[in-house]
């Protein structure tokens, strides 16, 4: 009997969107004072790069320096280089241990389900996918491991591992390849309208996150400028 036919890309990137954010949510979860500490952080070290530039700007309008002198002058400050440094910081310090737990998580939720009896996390669950070895039989607890390990070529080859997949015939990324696996598609029901609409919704969230960003900076380099020239 035939292990099922190979999947395409964006019905296995459906897949692993879902199971991220369940992973997502969990770590948030474990994590929700650090998290909220580091952004408060962030915040903090923001506002006073955005006071050290502000002051720089002011003294430079004064001795009327012009544009290109004054970014000379901000390279050479070094209490410039200081603040961004604490900001530097601040940014791994907050980002560094949820990635860290996610990654630690992943392993364990993708090999835990792929190895089990259910060849699949709950997202390919959802969505009629198996992951199968090379012979279309179920891999093994180890297998299963070793291409979630394998992973992290996918990931550092800059998402390119991870296109693989959109390659006929068998449809394998770069650590399917290496672990000898495959994620075939056992449903051939079209993709559901909620995660049709979870994928439609993504772009546009990450545009509100960008614009959230946008928006503190612009609050903090304002506030800097307003009290440095004591409006």
């Amino acid at each position: 009997m035939s292990a099922g036919a190979p999947t395409s890309l964006p019905r296995r990137y459906a897949a692993w969107s879902l199971d991220a954010a369940a992973i997502a949510v969990v770590v948030v979860a474990l994590l929700h004072r650090r998290l909220c500490a580091g952004l408060a952080a962030c915040g903090e070290a923001l506002d006073a790069l955005s006071l050290t530039m502000a002051g720089t700007m002011a003294d430079a309008a004064e001795r009327g320096i012009v544009p290109a002198a004054l970014a000379r002058t901000w390279l050479a400050d070094p209490a410039l280089h200081a603040a961004v440094g604490q900001l530097s910081v601040a940014v791994s310090a907050w980002l560094l241990p949820p990635m860290l737990a996610f990654a630690l998580l992943a392993l364990i939720w993708f090999a835990g389900f792929e190895g089990s009896r259910w060849q699949a996390t709950p997202g390919k669950r959802l969505l009629g996918l198996r992951v199968v070895d090379d012979d279309g039989l179920p891999p093994s607890p180890v297998r299963a491991a070793l291409r979630q390990a394998a992973g992290l070529l996918s990931w550092a080859s800059l998402n390119i591992g991870h296109a693989l997949a959109g390659l006929a015939p068998r449809h394998q990324a770069l650590h399917d390849r290496i672990a000898g696996t495959r994620v075939v598609r056992v449903d051939a029901r079209p993709m559901p309208l909620p995660v049709r609409l979870w994928l439609a919704l993504q772009l546009p969230a990450c545009f509100l996150l960008l614009a959230w960003l946008m928006h503190a900076v612009d609050r903090s380099v304002t506030a800097a400028l307003d009290t440095t020239l004591g409006l």
